[in-house]
């Protein structure tokens, strides 16, 4: 008797299991197709992007999970990073994808070395490893933002020079920690801020909503999005309600901007040289 009371609790359980293997299975095939679109359309002609997305990280919550220094990590430096600092600036489609890898063409260092110095202290790696480049190649940071995303960037963007010129003009006219701090919103390790009060902070000085990335209940990434006139737009997520993009990212209703102790490499005061492996956010991956 005792056994067939049981059953219907197995049953249940089985159920419970089922279910959740289910919904992780569509979640991981998911990805992996979107994952086989991006390698099947690299090299192949790719229908102009519709808006670029300027995706910024905040040093605070990524460099706190550094364990291992390296000369080239942006988080090894001995005064800790206190702004959001340049990812990229990507090329994306309405429909929540993107473009990638759309001409067979190399990084060249030579061609950005005037901007090294102010890509270094606004663009660097928050990483040690090496990024993938578009044809199976490894190189520098900024070598995996042009390639997979500066070639995509046409007519906008013709040529490398004139890819990291656009993200850094776009970075320096939109300085958005100053934008939060107008707002009330400031770098502090432990107070919260309302998501809606940041969401309202970049609206009210850039004048359009932005994408918001969390990890853990702290923002690791802000995007701010423009037409092809680079003039301000609504990010694709956050054009409803604030309320959806908490739900879209899943950011917290309540959020921080936290700060990190940097742990020092000795050779952290030598020229650096940036490199940094794929960062993967919790809408699409970039």
């Amino acid at each position: 008797m005792a056994t067939a009371r049981k059953a219907p609790r197995m049953v249940a359980i089985w159920a419970v299991v089922v279910v959740v293997v289910v919904v992780a299975a569509d979640l991981f095939g998911a990805a992996v197709a979107r994952s086989a679109s991006a390698r099947h359309a690299v090299g192949k002609k790719q229908r102009e992007f519709d808006y670029f997305a300027l995706a910024l990280q905040w040093p605070g919550t990524i460099c706190a999970s550094t364990r291992h220094c390296c000369a080239i990590n942006g988080c090894c430096r001995s005064e800790p990073l206190q702004t959001f600092t340049i990812h990229g600036l990507w090329p994306d489609y309405d429909d929540g994808t993107w473009p990638a890898c759309c001409r067979h063409t190399s990084f060249d260092m030579d061609k950005i070395l005037p901007l090294k110095p102010t890509l270094e202290k606004y663009w660097p790696s928050l990483y040690c490893s090496s990024s993938s480049t578009c044809f199976s190649g490894k190189g520098p940071f900024w070598a995996h933002e042009w390639e997979k995303h500066g070639t995509c960037s046409s007519p906008v963007v013709k040529d490398e020079l004139e890819y990291f010129t656009t993200a850094l003009d776009l970075y320096f006219k939109y300085n958005v920690t100053e934008m939060l701090a107008s707002g009330g919103i400031h770098v502090s390790n432990g107070k919260q801020y309302a998501l809606t009060d940041v969401i309202d902070a970049i609206k009210c000085a850039f004048g359009a909503s932005p994408q918001i990335v969390c990890k853990k209940g702290s923002v690791e990434e802000l995007r701010l999005c423009f037409d092809k006139d680079l003039k301000p737009l609504d990010c694709l997520t956050t054009t409803a309600t604030n309320e959806n993009v908490s739900k879209k990212k899943y950011c917290p209703r309540y959020i921080t901007l936290p700060t990190y102790d940097p742990i020092v490499h000795a050779n952290s005061t030598r020229e650096i040289i940036t490199v940094e492996s794929e960062v993967y956010g919790y809408l699409y991956t970039s």
